[in-house]
């Protein structure tokens, strides 16, 4: 398959993903080093009883209304609760939420700075970028996986398009590209909208932004024609008209939106695809503050109110432990760096 060529970000500047040499070792037996750094012993170590002791900044790698933005203002205030001190939201977006994440990676390992870790930006940002300020198994401590997150085919109510089918129609070996939007290089939007166009031929030109938000609203608006989005932002615009979604992206229909058809029962082969959101920490974080913080996402999970919010976006909640959450991140890493290269996903 030849690759695919996409457009260079709002700010004019272009890159080359190739898998680098970190990338190309995520293959390898570096894997079984990821984690749970905070054994006992370890430099920093603290007392769990005495954390914490001050408000815990929590880095989202993304601008305000996407789906990290979601997960954070929905278990931020409950978690903080448990936890005995205010969790201080701060949205750093830009780079498919890489400079949100390398400044967790580049913390101090002490527990007072945190982040939602997107699957983008741990398991897709190595195989897109050619330099990586941080290295996703050495630099950062996994605490659990929160939920993963539908993902759908969302388009301009103006596309006269009506199922997967009819885009294609539309859109296949046209001249003039059908335009999709992202959360930025890199990002489960972005890597989503090359999976399909691979699937139908589609010729799609990808237009970046800073966030799901701006993404979602440049559709809207019609400046460009359509995103692979999560689904939590998009129901609310679809109930409303300002969105059709035309396909969902996983393995099985969503409950939430039951009417919605999946891209495979759509007729298409390709592999299903969904977000994951989880709580991670800089490396070396003491293994206490891990179980403490552990611990309160889990309660956290299981308050009615949450679970609620959570079911009526489409979301499923997780709330695994530190190894489980490694170790899909690590396996994640595999299967999507060879899906990665095989689609020919190679950003300017």
């Amino acid at each position: 398959m030849s690759s695919r060529r996409l457009a260079p970000s709002a700010s004019g500047h272009s890159r080359t993903a190739r898998p680098s040499s970190r990338a190309s070792a995520l293959a390898g037996t570096a894997l079984g080093a990821m984690l749970l750094a905070g054994a006992p012993g370890m430099a920093h170590a603290q007392s769990a009883g005495a954390y914490p002791i001050k408000p815990i900044r929590m880095i989202v790698s993304f601008a305000p209304g996407g789906p990290a933005d979601i997960v954070a203002r929905t278990i931020s205030p409950r978690l903080g609760e448990l936890l005995g001190q205010p969790i201080l939201l701060e949205n750093r977006g830009g780079a498919g939420g890489t400079i949100g994440s390398e400044i967790v990676a580049r913390a101090a390992p002490d527990g007072y700075t945190l982040t939602y870790m997107s699957q983008s930006s741990v398991v897709f940002a190595p195989y897109l970028y050619k330099k990586l300020a941080y290295d996703s198994i050495k630099d950062f401590t996994p605490v659990s996986s929160i939920v993963t997150t539908p993902y759908v085919v969302a388009i301009n109510p103006r596309v006269p398009a009506k199922t997967l089918a009819d885009l294609q129609r539309l859109g296949k070996g046209k001249k003039s590209f059908l335009t999709y939007g992202s959360s930025g290089p890199g990002a489960t939007s972005h890597i989503g909208g090359e999976l399909l166009a691979a699937a139908t031929g589609l010729s799609l030109l990808h237009v970046p932004y800073k966030g799901t938000g701006p993404a979602l609203a440049g559709v809207v608006a019609g400046e460009i024609d359509m995103m692979v989005a999560d689904l939590g932002p998009v129901i609310s615009m679809a109930r409303d008209g300002r969105l059709r979604m035309l396909a969902g992206f996983g393995a099985k229909r969503v409950a939430a939106v039951p009417d919605v058809p999946t891209v495979i029962e759509s007729g298409f082969k390709i592999v299903p695809l969904e977000g994951r959101f989880g709580l991670m920490g800089p490396a070396n974080l003491p293994r206490d503050i891990v179980t403490r913080l552990h611990g309160a996402v889990v309660t956290t999970l299981k308050t009615p109110e949450i679970r609620a919010r959570f079911d009526s976006l489409g979301y499923e909640i997780i709330g695994d432990t530190p190894e489980q959450y490694a170790a899909i991140v690590r396996r994640e890493l595999e299967e999507f760096g060879k899906l990665i290269r095989k689609a020919g996903i190679q950003p300017e």
